[in-house]
């Protein structure tokens, strides 16, 4: 379980991803991440530099108008698009007992409707 803090945000997840990896102790195999919410996202995505997931959620909303005249009545329609751009799972490869991540690379949860307690599913398989 993870608290949000904002309407839309990019919390990085990375450093948990990690920790799920050791604890289930596996030299080769896949992470798989779940996220069973119709608001949020997940991705992989830079994340040493803040401004980059500025960037993102600015240019999301650019392409997600909040004025048309949406059905849905919780009002929320955008938030469901945006977790369309991003996608609700990612998988990792693991080598070694390592995340396979590029230089850059982070894992994020997208919140788009927050703030909200989420919930993403870890999946660990050897291979």
């Amino acid at each position: 379980m993870m608290s949000t803090n904002s309407t839309a945000e990019f919390v990085d997840i990375t450093e948990q991803a990690r920790k799920v990896v050791k604890v289930a102790e596996i030299d080769e195999g896949i992470l798989y991440l779940f996220n069973p919410h119709t608001t949020a996202g997940l991705t992989i995505n830079e994340g040493c530099d803040p401004a980059v997931r500025h960037d993102l959620l600015g240019l999301f909303q650019l392409l997600i108008s909040t004025s048309y005249p949406c059905c849905h009545a919780e009002g929320n329609s955008p938030a469901h698009a945006l977790a369309t751009l991003t996608g609700s799972s990612v998988t990792v490869i693991i080598t070694k007992g390592e995340l396979q991540l590029g230089t850059w690379q982070h894992i994020f949860f997208c919140e788009y409707d927050g703030p909200r307690n989420r919930k993403v599913f870890w999946k660990v398989l050897a291979g």
